[in-house]
C-alpha cells in the first residue's frame, strides 16, 4: 500500500510558518514507521513553502532523518488549503488517538 502521510501538525508540531522550530512527536512517528515496517511505502508530502515561496526540502529532509522516520520519499508541492475532501482521506487526530 502507498501511504500519503502529511508532516506539520502531523508528526512534526509546527511553530507558525518557522519549520525550523518543528518538533517531532515521537509516538506517531513510531506508528508510522511501523506502517512502514509492515510493507507500506510512506510518502511523506507536505505544503512547507507552497503558500510563501520558500524551499524547506534540505531543512525538512534532515528533520525527518534526525527524527527516526521511515520513509520510501519526501514530496514537497502539496497545495495549501483549509479543508481536503478526498474518499481516502483519514483525519490525523482521530488516526493517532486510536
Amino acid at each position: 500500500m502507498i501511504i500519503f502521510v502529511d508532516i506539520d501538525d502531523t508528526i512534526f508540531r509546527a511553530n507558525g510558518l518557522d519549520y525550523s522550530k518543528s518538533e517531532p512527536i515521537y509516538e506517531r512517528i513510531e506508528k508510522i514507521n511501523r506502517l512502514y515496517d509492515g510493507g507500506n511505502e510512506i510518502v511523506y508530502w507536505t505544503a512547507r513553502g507552497t503558500k510563501t515561496g520558500k524551499n524547506w526540502f534540505e531543512l525538512t529532509l534532515r528533520q525527518l532523518k534526525d527524527a527516526g522516520c521511515k520513509f520510501t520519499e519526501l514530496r514537497m508541492g502539496k497545495p495549501y488549503y483549509d479543508l481536503f475532501i478526498d474518499d481516502k482521506n483519514i483525519n490525523s487526530e482521530e488516526y493517532f488517538k486510536k
